[in-house]
C-alpha cells in the first residue's frame, strides 16, 4: 500500500522518518474506511469539540500543528562560512607563525627596532576583504529570498467545548480539533471530512495535478494506491476552491503529509558538483604547497645556513603560492551574476547556485505551469462524427453556466470560448437571457456527470447532461449521427470510442454532452431522469504549451541542456504537450516502472529516458538522484511541496514566488516569472562566471607557480635570497587586487556553448604546463641581473661573490645589500609585468588584443598594477622593503623580454589546447 510514496533511493529521509511516516498513513486510513463515531472515538474527541485540557492533553501526545522549515544560519555561523575555508586557513596559519617571528621573536630579544607587522597586515587584509564581501553578498541575497518567503496561513476555525466556533492560530490547532472550511481557506493539517457542500479541493502543491478534486464525507471501503487518492481526506498545504466543509484533524505538524515531505527537505543540501570542484581545486594547489614549501626550505636553509631565514622564506612562498584571492574573486564572479539575474527577474538564494547554473547539463522540470500555461482550453466542440458542430458548444455553455456549484477550470473554458465567438454566431447570442435555470443534478465521483434543466421564453425545456464518455454512453440510449438521431447501435458506440481514444492520443480531455426533451412538467428532478438521453457531441480540451517553451527548449539544447519532464500527470497528456513543444519522446517510464527498478537499473535507465509520467514526491527525487550519480548536474524546477525533495537532491533548485514556501526554501533560484527563457540567461550568466573564475585559477595557480619554481633555482644558486618573503606577499597582494576585475571580464561565445564542470586535474596540468615558461624568463632575468646588470649600475663589474676581495667591513656590507636591493628590486617589477601581462596570453585560446580582448575593467586594473609595482623601488615605500631605484638602462632589457615571453606564452598555449581540447 502507499507504494508510490516510498523509493529504495529514501533521499532526505532516515529511518525514522519513514516508520513515523507510515505511522500517519495508518491512521488516515483508518479514519477514512471508517465512519465518523469509530474514527472521533479514536481521536478521543466530539462533534462538539475538545475542551480544555483535552486540548493540552492532545497537544503533548501529538506535538505542535508547526511544521520543520529549513533552519536559517546563526551570524556566528554565516560569518565562519564566509571567512573560513581552506586558502583562509592556510594564512590564518601564515599570521600566526609570521606574528610569532616577526613581533613575538624580536620583542623577547629586546630588539623593538625588528618589529615588522607588515606581513601580517597584508595577510589579515587580504583575508578580511575576501571574507567581508562574501558575507555582505550573500546576507543581502539571503534578505531578498526571505521576503518572498510566507507562512500557508495564520488562522483558523475550530468549535471547542464552551467557547464554539472560534479563531485560533495555526500553531495552536491539535489532533481531534473540529474545524471548518470554506472558499480561500488553506487547510490547516490532515482532516478527515464530517460533512461536505460542494467540496472542490486543490492539491496541486502536494501532488502536482491541476485539476481540483471533489471532496466527500463518505465511507471508503476500498484502499487506494496513493493515500491523496481518498475522496474523504484533505491535507495540509492544499486549498479550498470552493463549497464549504467539516472535518476532524487526524494528523498536525511533522505528522501531515505536507510536514513529512517538508521534514525530508529541512536538512543540508546535498554537496553540489560546484562544491565538489571547489574543494578538489583547493586540495590540488595545497598539495603543490605542501611539496614545494618543505623543499625550498631545505634548500635555503642548507645554501645559506641561517634556517630561521630559511623558514621565513618557505613561509613566503605558501603564501605566494596560496590564491589568496579566490574566495573573494569566486565571491566577486558570483555575486556579479546575481545582479545580473536580478535585473532579469531572478533571485539567487545561494551564490554557488550561479555556477551550478552553468555546468547543468540536465534540466528536469514539472510539465503544469512550467511547460503548460496551467490553464484549460476548449480545442474542439463536435459532433458525434468529429466534425465542428456549434450546437455542442451552445448546449455545452447551457450546462456549464446555469450549474451553481463549482465551475471548474472546464466549465470556464466552455463559457470563455462561447463568449469569443458570441458575436460572430446568433445561435450564442443572449443565451443567458433566453434561458433560465429549472433545476440541476449536480456531480458527483459515482455518477462522473452533471445536468441542468434550463427552459426558453416559450416554455421549451430540455435537460443538458455532460460527463465522462463511459458513463455518458450508459444513460444515452440514441445519438445524433450523420444528421439523424439514431439508435445507439453497438457499431456508433465503436465509432464514438475511437473518435475520444484517438483524441486521448494527442493529449486531449475529453467530455461528452447529451440532452433530453421528454421530460415530465415538475419542479424538481433526480438522477432517475438521466437516462433515454441523446448523445450530441464532445468537447475536447487541452491545457495548452506556454508560447516561449518549445523556443526555450531548443536554446537550452542548442546549449548543450537536456531538459526531462518529471510529473504526476498521466502519461497520455504528458506526451501530447511534449509533442506540441518539440520535445522527442524517445522512452517514457511511469512510476510504477521506477518503483520496481533498483537503484542500478534507474541510473542506467534513465540516462536514455525524456519523461518520466505519474511520479510521487520520493520518485522524483529518487529520479533526479539516479541522474546525478550518472555523473550530470542536475537542476530541478518546480513549485509544489511534491517537488521540494527532488529540488533538495538536485544542483540547483529553481522555484518561483508563487510556489509553497517549502518549495522556496528548498530552492536555489527564485525565478519572478515562470519561463524557461529565464533560465537560458541563467545559463550564460553561470557559465561565464565559471570562465572567469577558472581564468583566475589557472592564471594565478601557474603564475605563482612559476615563480615558486624560479624561486626554487635560484634559492639554490644565489649567493642571497632572491625575493625577500614581504617582496613575495605584497607582489602577491597587488597581483591579486589587479585580478579582482575578472568577474568582469569578457568571455568567448565559444565557451558559453557548452555546460563546463570542475575538472581539478586540469588545474594541474595547466600549472605544470604554463607555470615553468615564466621560469624560463626568470632564470633569463636572473642571469641579467646577477652577471650583467647589478655589477654594471652597483659594483663596477664585480659579482656579488667576489666582491669580499675588494671591499671590507661595513663598506661590503653595504655593497652588498646595495647589489641584492637592486637584484630584488630588478626581479619584483619583472615577475609583476610577466606575471599581469600573461593574463591577456592565456584568459582565451584565441591570439590576445586581436582575436579576443579583455574588457575594460580587466585591462585598465592590470595596466595600473604593473605601473604601480613598477613605482615602487622608486619611492620610500620601495626604500622601506629594501629595494633601490632602477636605472632607466634596465626597462631596455625587460620590454623585449616580457615580449619574447608573450610570444611564448602563447605558443605553449595552442600546444596546451590542441593536447588537451581545451584551455580553460
Amino acid at each position: 500500500m502507499y507504494q508510490k510514496e516510498k523509493s529504495q533511493i529514501t533521499v532526505h529521509k532516515t529511518a525514522a522518518d519513514m516508520v513515523r511516516r507510515d505511522e500517519a498513513n495508518k491512521k488516515l486510513a483508518f479514519a477514512a474506511g471508517n465512519k465518523i463515531k469509530p474514527v472521533l472515538k479514536q481521536l478521543d474527541t466530539a462533534l462538539t469539540g475538545l475542551g480544555d485540557k483535552a486540548v493540552i492533553s492532545h497537544r503533548i501526545a501529538f506535538g505542535r500543528n508547526k511544521v520543520t522549515h529549513e533552519k536559517k544560519k546563526s551570524l556566528v555561523a554565516r560569518l565562519a562560512g564566509a571567512f573560513i575555508n581552506p586558502f583562509t586557513a592556510i594564512l590564518f596559519c601564515l599570521a600566526v607563525v609570521s606574528i610569532f617571528t616577526d613581533i613575538v621573536v624580536p620583542i623577547l630579544q629586546h630588539a623593538p627596532e625588528d618589529v615588522a607587522p607588515l606581513t601580517i597586515i597584508i595577510i589579515f587584509t587580504m583575508v578580511f576583504i575576501s571574507g567581508t564581501l562574501r558575507f555582505v553578498q550573500e546576507s543581502r541575497s539571503g534578505n531578498a529570498a526571505e521576503k518572498l518567503l510566507a507562512m500557508i496561513t495564520t488562522t483558523c476555525t475550530v468549535t471547542r467545548k464552551n467557547n464554539g466556533k472560534q479563531e485560533i492560530p495555526l500553531e495552536d490547532l491539535v489532533v481531534g480539533d473540529i474545524i471548518h472550511l470554506s472558499a480561500g481557506d488553506m487547510v490547516p493539517a490532515d482532516v478527515r471530512v464530517l460533512e461536505a457542500k460542494d467540496l472542490f479541493i486543490s492539491q496541486s502543491a502536494l501532488t502536482g495535478e491541476s485539476d481540483p478534486i471533489e471532496k466527500i464525507p463518505v465511507v471508503c471501503e476500498k484502499e487506494y494506491d496513493s493515500i491523496t487518492d481518498y475522496p474523504n481526506i484533505a491535507f495540509m498545504g492544499s486549498n479550498v476552491i470552493s463549497g464549504s466543509a467539516t472535518a476532524v484533524v487526524v494528523a498536525v505538524g511533522d505528522d501531515t503529509l505536507f510536514g513529512s515531505m517538508a521534514v525530508s527537505v529541512a536538512g543540508e543540501a546535498v554537496e553540489t558538483n560546484f562544491t565538489k570542484g571547489v574543494n578538489a581545486v583547493s586540495w590540488v594547489l595545497i598539495r603543490f604547497m605542501l611539496v614545494m614549501v618543505p623543499v625550498v626550505f631545505f634548500i635555503n636553509g642548507l645554501t645559506k645556513g641561517d634556517w630561521l631565514e630559511a623558514f621565513l622564506f618557505a613561509i613566503s612562498v605558501a603564501v605566494g603560492l596560496t590564491p589568496e584571492m579566490l574566495p573573494m574573486i569566486v565571491t566577486t564572479c558570483l555575486a556579479k551574476g546575481a545582479m545580473s539575474m536580478s535585473k532579469k527577474k531572478t533571485i539567487v538564494k545561494n551564490l554557488n547556485s550561479i555556477q551550478n547554473f552553468g555546468a547543468m547539463d540536465v534540466l528536469c522540470t514539472d510539465k503544469t505551469g512550467t511547460l503548460t500555461q496551467d490553464k484549460v482550453v476548449l480545442e474542439y466542440h463536435m459532433d458525434v462524427t468529429g466534425k465542428e458542430d456549434i450546437r455542442v458548444l451552445r448546449h455545452a455553455y447551457l450546462n456549464s453556466y446555469f450549474q451553481t456549484g463549482y465551475k471548474n477550470l472546464m466549465d470556464i473554458a466552455i463559457i470563455e470560448r462561447t463568449e469569443e465567438e458570441e458575436a460572430a454566431n446568433h445561435q450564442l447570442a443572449d443565451l443567458s437571457a433566453v434561458y433560465h435555470k429549472v433545476d440541476e443534478i449536480p456531480f458527483d465521483f459515482t455518477r462522473r456527470r452533471l445536468s441542468t434543466v434550463v427552459e426558453d421564453t416559450s416554455g421549451k425545456r430540455q435537460m443538458i447532461t455532460k460527463g465522462a464518455i463511459e458513463e455518458m454512453l450508459s444513460i444515452c440510449s440514441h445519438a445524433e449521427y450523420q444528421g439523424e438521431v439514431q439508435p445507439l447501435t453497438d457499431q456508433i458506440r465503436q465509432a464514438i470510442l475511437k473518435t475520444v481514444a484517438d483524441l486521448n492520443e494527442d493529449g486531449m480531455r475529453v467530455i461528452a454532452i447529451a440532452q433530453k426533451r421528454a421530460l415530465p412538467a415538475a419542479d424538481t428532478y433526480s438522477v432517475k431522469d438521466e437516462c433515454d438521453m441523446v448523445l450530441m457531441g464532445y468537447l475536447a480540451f487541452l491545457d495548452p504549451p506556454k508560447e516561449s517553451t518549445a523556443e526555450a527548449i531548443r536554446a537550452l539544447k542548442a546549449h548543450g541542456v537536456t531538459t526531462k519532464i518529471l510529473t504526476g500527470d498521466n502519461d497520455r497528456v504528458t506526451r501530447c504537450i511534449c509533442k506540441q513543444v518539440g520535445l522527442k519522446v524517445s522512452n517514457l517510464l511511469l512510476g510504477s516502472d521506477v518503483e520496481r527498478m533498483s537503484d542500478d537499473e534507474l541510473i542506467q535507465v534513465a540516462e536514455s529516458t525524456d519523461v518520466f509520467a505519474k511520479l510521487s514526491p520520493d520518485q522524483k527525487a529518487r529520479v533526479v538522484t539516479a541522474l546525478r550519480s550518472g555523473g550530470h548536474t542536475v537542476g530541478f524546477m518546480g513549485d509544489g511541496i511534491n517537488d521540494a525533495a527532488a529540488m533538495k537532491s538536485a544542483d540547483i533548485g529553481i522555484s518561483v514566488d508563487t510556489a509553497v514556501d517549502i518549495a522556496k526554501e528548498s530552492a536555489d533560484i527564485i525565478l519572478l516569472e515562470k519561463d524557461l527563457m529565464v533560465l537560458e540567461q541563467g545559463i550564460i550568466e553561470g557559465r561565464k562566471t565559471y570562465a572567469n573564475m577558472i581564468k583566475y585559477i589557472k592564471m594565478t595557480a601557474s603564475s605563482n607557480f612559476g615563480n615558486m619554481f624560479s624561486v626554487l633555482a635560484a634559492s639554490a644558486l644565489l649567493p642571497f635570497l632572491p625575493m625577500e618573503s614581504v617582496h613575495l606577499i605584497l607582489l602577491n597582494l597587488i597581483y591579486d587586487l589587479s585580478c579582482t576585475a575578472i568577474p568582469w571580464d569578457n568571455v568567448d561565445e565559444e565557451f558559453i556553448a557548452v555546460p563546463r564542470k570542475w575538472e581539478a586535474s586540469s588545474i594541474g596540468n595547466f600549472m605544470i604546463w604554463i607555470g615553468p615558461t615564466s621560469s624560463i624568463f626568470d632564470w633569463t632575468t636572473y642571469a641579467f641581473l646577477y652577471f650583467v646588470f647589478c655589477p654594471i649600475f652597483v659594483s663596477g663589474g664585480v659579482l656579488y661573490n667576489d666582491l669580499s676581495a675588494y671591499y671590507r667591513g661595513a663598506e661590503l656590507a653595504q655593497m652588498q645589500t646595495t647589489y641584492a636591493a637592486m637584484f630584488h628590486a630588478g626581479w619584483f617589477v619583472e615577475s609583476m609585468w610577466s606575471q599581469t601581462l600573461v593574463i591577456h596570453m592565456i584568459r582565451t585560446p584565441k591570439l590576445p588584443f586581436i582575436q579576443s580582448r579583455a574588457s575594460a575593467p580587466v585591462t585598465l586594473l592590470t595596466f595600473t598594477g604593473i605601473a604601480v609595482l613598477t613605482v615602487i623601488p622608486f619611492t620610500a615605500l620601495g626604500k622601506m622593503l629594501g629595494f633601490v631605484a632602477l636605472p632607466a638602462a634596465y626597462f631596455a632589457y625587460l620590454i623585449p623580454c616580457i615580449l619574447l615571453y608573450m610570444v611564448l606564452a602563447t605558443s605553449i598555449k595552442k600546444a596546451y589546447v590542441r593536447h588537451f581540447g581545451e584551455l580553460l
